[in-house]
């Protein structure tokens, strides 16, 4: 069985020999072509056969897609595929003694790249491309085309918003390597490659040339080239023009309308009337908004609810706009009944033993035994009767060691009850501040659209003839 498999194996691959071209029996050939080539191969060597001539590195990109234009943190978040392409002398061999291998994908890790960033980025890793494979053909040539997301600063002007047209510059070039070492060239006199571009929805792109520098900075002076690209782009205004504009310009046009209405008329004084009102119920809103959110967002730590608040905006008013809480029914007996045991609470308060008010410890938490006027507190704590102090001053100084241990005991149980109990009470606080917000916006919601309507049917009372009869 073993010796069949082994004979269809061997004619198998005779069948594939046979009918496979002489120029692309590529099996160990391209094995043996990477240990030539990168056995003997150093990484950080300039790869030029002259050591005082730059190295020829054509760079272009392919604008993929516009993701964000940030006009606020004055950043431009773009999809661009980039490519590098230069000759590389140690990367070169004869195509027909390796069994016609013509190019090869290596990792950019074993190569020489030049270390082409972009200068305006600001990326939190600043180098925001892929590392791809570089395609390395057999006459040296290597083609690095690394994708990425870039995240550029652009300086945004809005003047003219929402009729502005931005333009952003993208400036690339190489980090350590100066113009006399390693010269940029553009591949494409038309600038980046627009053909595979995704239509924003918001900015329409006008255009992105690309042009080569030459700046001798004051720190050096040799000469560094860069590439920089200017991604031209225009406010696609149709959005802004109906939901922005028309409206103020309709506003204003009425405005001005009611100038030419004649004095007798008496409509002059209904639409100015009508204009008091829209503008005393925008102002209104804005500062009955202002109140919602500062109530919603209050804490216990900042804000101690007032006693009128808990009685109108808890109880009160909710019940009259038939409003609910999640397990809390409010109804007109609930609230006479939380008034009454509210009421019962602070009398049972004041009438706390003085002991514990001060231990902070209550009445029924220990089981006490009188025997006259001196009479002593036993705590039974497995069948061990252990005496608690009477008086402020047996409670300050311990008779033992174990009821040392007992009261410390006692007094960190008190102290994480307390810290759950303050956790329970800032979570109450906080849930009635938000349900307050609720009720004012209710409130308001209802009487801004009784106001409207009263508003409303005023006016079409005041201009009968405006009715149809």
């Amino acid at each position: 069985m073993v010796r069949s498999e082994r004979a269809l194996a061997l004619l198998a691959t005779a069948f594939l020999l046979f009918i496979m071209p002489p120029g692309s029996q590529q099996g160990p050939h391209e094995k043996r072509l990477l240990n030539t080539l990168l056995g003997p191969y150093n990484v950080l060597e300039r790869p030029v056969a002259n050591e005082s001539e730059p190295l020829e590195v054509k760079f272009g990109l392919t604008l993929q897609q516009i993701i964000d234009v940030d006009e606020k943190n004055q950043l431009l978040i773009t999809n661009i595929w980039l490519s590098l392409e230069w000759n590389d002398y140690n990367l070169k061999w004869n195509e027909s003694e390796y069994g016609g291998v013509k190019d090869l994908r290596i990792t950019p890790n074993k190569l020489w790249k030049p270390d082409v960033l972009m200068y305006n980025s600001a990326d939190e890793g600043f180098d925001g491309t892929f590392q791809t494979n570089v395609v390395v053909k057999h006459n040296g040539s290597c083609l690095y085309v690394p994708p990425g997301i870039f995240k550029s600063t652009c300086k945004i002007d809005i003047t003219w918003f929402p009729f502005d047209d931005q333009h952003c510059d993208m400036k690339f070039g190489s980090w350590t390597y100066d113009g006399n070492q390693l010269d940029l060239v553009l591949n494409s006199e038309k600038g980046g490659d627009l053909s595979d571009f995704i239509t924003n929805g918001e900015w329409y792109l006008i255009g992105m040339p690309g042009k080569k520098n030459t700046i001798v900075y004051a720190c050096c002076p040799e000469p560094y080239v860069d590439v920089t690209f200017t991604i031209k782009i225009r406010r696609r205004t149709l959005y802004y023009f109906f939901n922005l504009i028309v409206p103020c310009v309709l506003i204003s046009s009425m405005a001005l309308l009611g100038f030419t209405l004649p004095p007798d008329s008496g409509e002059k004084l209904t639409l100015g009337t009508y204009f008091n009102c829209i503008m005393f119920m925008v102002a209104s809103s804005v500062v009955l908004t202002v109140v919602v959110l500062n109530y919603h967002h209050r804490t216990a730590d900042i804000h101690e609810m007032p006693q009128w608040i808990k009685t109108v905006f808890l109880q009160w008013l909710p019940w009259m706009l038939g409003m609910s809480r999640p397990g809390k029914k409010i109804t007109r007996k609930t609230i006479l009944m939380n008034s009454r045991m509210k009421e019962l609470e602070l009398k049972e308060r004041s009438s706390k033993s003085l002991l514990a008010n001060v231990l902070d410890i209550d009445d029924d938490f220990r089981n006490v035994s009188t025997g006259g006027n001196n009479a002593s507190m036993t705590t039974s704590l497995g069948g061990t009767f252990m005496r608690h102090p009477t008086t402020i001053e047996e409670a300050a100084v311990p008779s033992s060691g174990t009821q040392r241990d007992l009261q410390n005991i006692l007094r960190e149980l008190q102290f994480i009850t307390n810290r759950m109990k303050k956790a329970d009470e800032e979570a109450e606080v906080i849930s009635d501040w938000k349900f307050a917000a609720m009720v004012v916006d209710r409130f308001c919601l209802i009487i801004f659209t009784m106001f409207t309507i009263i508003a409303t049917v005023a006016v079409l009372l005041s201009a009968p003839h405006i009715i149809v009869q």
